[in-house]
């Protein structure tokens, strides 16, 4: 076992420290539960055990391998996917970091991030644009995701934009989120900017909120882009969800196929919405209703969700999380 050292932002971009934190919503302020933030902690590093493995990959890598950003990224299913361009692969340390260290070689992103899969170029490139231009920068600015974001785009060339946007276009969308109605939920804390079960268990009223976590955190840990993950919502929402995105909620919202295509899987230079984790979807809403993002064409989105309360976009996104990509 070694102290945190330099090593400490590293260490929690790769989510290995946790901390207990109370995860509940306020009504003043923005949901907590959609902006988990690692909390300052006096946690250790763990020491490499040795090579590691994940389920159905013929592929082993060590700790340090799958902690450490500034090195080639561990790829646990090069099947997956087609060759990754150096941008993805292993970046331009140590002013840029490998794009396929947060978002994974298939694009398949995790809830602190988002899924880049199948996005169309035209639309990843006016996304990094608007982080380069502070049009993005997100309701919580502790949260490091964001902010890792953020630097980024502001050092990464036109030409390397270019080349991951064309690579993750080609890349097909998958999801292995599954969206659970349910009254109760475990009990979790903050581990790597998203939530884990307490280490001591225990349940908790839902309530307003939506708590998404890794149903097996090691996995989550060791970045296997086939991690599974529950999203547990208010029972009831994925209905109403669905009704809000098929006929617009009367007044409050516009039809979602209008400009997201039909089956929600993205229409031109508009993204996918269907099969996104809800934690990252109740982020984008929320920034857009309060005006944080403004990038690209999410003026466009403002008169649409302006109307929408919480438990509205908790239903859409409940709803959006259930379909498939």
């Amino acid at each position: 076992m070694k102290k945190i050292s330099s090593l400490v932002t590293i260490a929690i971009l790769a989510g290995v420290i946790s901390v207990g934190v109370t995860v509940i919503a306020s009504a003043s302020e923005h949901p907590d539960w959609a902006y988990p933030v690692n909390p300052a902690s006096t946690a250790v590093v763990q020491a490499d055990a040795g090579l590691q493995h994940v389920p159905n990959s013929a592929v082993a890598f060590t700790r340090k391998q799958f902690t450490t950003i500034a090195d080639p990224i561990p790829d646990w299913h090069p099947e997956e996917h087609p060759a990754m361009p150096d941008i993805v692969f292993k970046g331009r340390p140590p002013q840029v970091f490998s794009c396929g260290y947060c978002h994974l070689p298939t694009g398949a992103g995790r809830p602190e991030n988002a899924s880049i899969a199948g996005l169309p170029v035209a639309y990843f490139k006016q996304q990094m644009l608007a982080f380069r231009n502070g049009e993005r920068p997100g309701s919580e600015p502790k949260r490091a995701p964001q902010t890792t974001m953020i630097a980024m785009a502001k050092a990464a060339t036109d030409a390397e934009i270019d080349e991951a946007a064309t690579y993750f276009a080609t890349v097909k969308p998958v999801s292995y989120i599954k969206v659970v109605e349910s009254e109760v939920v475990p009990k979790t804390i903050v581990a790597g900017w998203t939530l884990k079960r307490a280490p001591d268990g225990g349940t908790e009223p839902l309530g307003h909120r939506i708590i998404e976590m890794p149903e097996d955190f090691e996995r989550f840990e060791r970045r296997d882009s086939r991690t599974p993950y529950v999203a547990y919502v208010p029972v009831g929402s994925i209905k109403r969800g669905a009704e809000f995105v098929a006929t617009g909620g009367g007044d409050k919202l516009r039809q979602c196929a209008v400009c997201h295509g039909p089956e929600l899987r993205g229409l031109a230079d508009v993204p996918r919405l269907a099969g996104r984790s809800p934690s990252y979807l109740m982020r984008q809403l929320y920034d857009i209703r309060s005006g944080l993002r403004t990038g690209g064409v999410s003026a466009l989105m403002k008169p649409v969700v302006v109307n929408l309360s919480d438990e509205d976009m908790i239903a859409i996104v409940a709803y959006l999380g259930s379909l498939s990509p």
